[in-house]
């Protein structure tokens, strides 16, 4: 007898001492019954894929099946129906209508009432692919709804992943929202921080193997979950640079939700493809933030340029993937030149030092950290005397009446959503009791079936801006936090460097251009307030 079902439950067979689905337990006995009632039959195997999908060749019970055919040991196969066997009309034809027969397998399917000892030829070439295609049929809008429905959840925020991230958790009383879990999300923030202090991905795998700290798939074993991964290079799996990599280039650490990164291909092809960033998924706020957007986006900057540690040390220089040549844009590489027992570090074009035919930018070390220190000093002081800008920064900041707008419209859409629904239910009362004709029926339906569509695009787009909005003021926020906590500069170090500059310039006569974070923040404040003082001026 063959056993399948695609889907798992909680159920316990009572012919087995091992958790199975009821399903199975239901398939084995109606095949047991029918068994009772044939003497002339012996059993000889039962063959189980529970939790395996019907569209799947690749079943291990099935494979090991047809083995047994194959070696003669077995010349009757008997199934529930014929979709336990497959789902797949091209498959399942091949089976029943080829491979059985050339082996001499006589095949039942007992609740489809298909016998291929006493079938005849219409039900074996007419009946038995038409009931094949029904399934396969199945198989297919059962994949589309799945989708559609993933699709929506994704759309509204829902995580739908099997496996919570590393540094999240489900929450144990809605299994689509995310929630930090302590140690793993601490684990997290050290490796933001480490990054951010000059440390090289390498570095900070090799420091997170020497401390003990379990890999993301090891920390999932030891929670008792059945995870497995494509990444997996050893018995033990142990922190490498791309799993560091992969952790500090994913966004969900900032709430963000970003899904719909690949897809399935087909119900038939169990494989996936890849889906261009423009068509993934993202809702922001949908869940806890681990690593603020600020320090987010600073790594992401500092990992589009190569940081490696002086030889000797674990930290990169602190000015690495901020420092570039002002003409050809290539960063600047550190160099030391000893003569006579005297050291001198100094910044060079890396395109010089390759070679490559620009100049070599030359900037010594302490000159460089002289002017980057006195001209952040001189952009806080600036900042530190507009007391007023804060004040319009937090006043604005405070004003949410575009949100309460976009909600207010949501409410209304939402009601009228419903009141065409409510009408289109109520037309075949009408039809039915001669009220209206069924042509009015008809025009009717299509109206506010079409209305009904028109406001649920326009529920989506409300949706999706005031999700943008929400982002934008949560950033805008934590940016503006962020730069207050640390506005009081006492020492140039890597930390300082990261939260203030996006990038420093050298150009070939030795002057330096610094370009600040937050410069567009303070601009549109100064402006806003200058335009407030000439109104109130006006005014006067």
């Amino acid at each position: 007898m063959y056993l399948r079902l695609s889907r798992e439950d909680a159920a316990k067979d009572t012919f087995c001492s091992h958790p199975e689905s009821s399903s199975i337990a239901s398939q084995r006995e109606v095949i047991r019954s029918f068994l009772r009632e044939h003497d002339d039959m012996e059993l000889y195997d039962i063959y189980v894929d529970d939790g395996y999908s019907g569209m799947n060749p690749d079943r291990p019970e099935l494979k090991r099946m047809m083995a047994d055919v194959e070696a003669g040991n077995l010349n009757c196969i008997i199934v529930r129906d014929l979709s336990r066997l497959s789902r797949d009309y091209i498959e399942a034809g091949r089976l029943i209508q080829k491979t059985f027969p050339a082996f001499q397998v006589r095949f039942i399917a007992i609740t489809d009432g298909f016998d291929s000892l006493t079938a005849d030829g219409n039900e074996t070439f007419f009946l038995l692919p038409v009931r094949n295609f029904i399934n396969d049929a199945y198989c297919r809008d059962i994949s589309e709804r799945v989708r559609s429905h993933q699709r929506i959840k994704r759309e509204n925020g829902a995580f739908i992943g099997a496996f919570a991230v590393y540094g999240y958790c489900k929450d144990s009383t809605d299994k689509n929202r995310l929630l930090p879990d302590a140690y793993p999300a601490q684990i997290v923030r050290k490796i933001f921080a480490w990054k951010l202090d000059g440390m090289s991905a390498p570095a900070i795998a090799d420091k997170l193997n020497a401390q003990g700290v379990l890999s993301p798939m090891e920390y999932k074993k030891s929670k008792g979950e059945r995870f497995s991964t494509g990444f997996l290079t050893g018995a033990k799996p142990m922190w490498s640079a791309v799993a560091v990599k992969r952790i500090l280039q994913n966004e969900i650490y900032t709430g963000v939700m970003v899904q719909g990164k690949s897809r399935k291909i087909s119900c038939k092809i169990p494989r996936c493809e890849a889906m261009p960033k423009e068509k993934w998924v993202r809702r922001a706020g949908t869940h806890p933030a681990i690593i603020s957007a600020g320090d987010y986006e600073a790594v992401q900057r500092l990992l589009q340029t190569e940081c490696r540690a002086v030889k000797g040390e674990t930290k990169a220089h602190p000015f690495s993937g901020l420092l570039f040549c002002g003409s050809c844009g290539e960063a600047m590489v550190r160099r030391v030149n000893r003569y006579r027992g005297k050291e001198k570090v100094c910044f060079i074009c890396s395109r010089n030092n390759g070679g490559r035919g620009c100049s070599r930018h030359t900037i010594p070390e302490e000159e460089l950290y002289d002017t980057v220190f006195l001209g952040l000093q001189s952009q806080l002081a600036l900042f530190l005397e507009r007391e007023q800008v804060w004040g319009r920064l937090s006043r604005t900041e405070a004003a949410s009446g575009e949100a309460a707008c976009l909600e207010g419209e949501l409410v209304r859409l939402r009601k009228e959503q419903k009141q065409y629904l409510s009408l289109r239910s109520g037309l075949y009362e009408d039809l039915k009791g001669g009220v209206i004709t069924r042509e009015d029926f008809q025009t009717f339906r299509r109206l506010y079936e079409t209305k009904y569509r028109t406001a649920e695009d326009k529920i989506k787009k409300q949706e999706a801006a005031l999700h943008r909005l929400l982002a934008a003021r949560e950033t805008k926020g934590t940016e503006l936090k962020h730069l207050k906590e640390e506005l009081t500069l006492e020492a140039l170090d890597r930390s300082v460097l990261i939260s203030f500059i996006e990038c420093v310039r050298v150009y070939e006569d030795k002057r330096i251009v610094i370009r600040f974070r937050y410069r567009d923040r303070f601009q549109e404040a100064v402006m806003s307030e200058i335009r407030a003082d000439s109104r109130g001026k006006e005014t006067v």
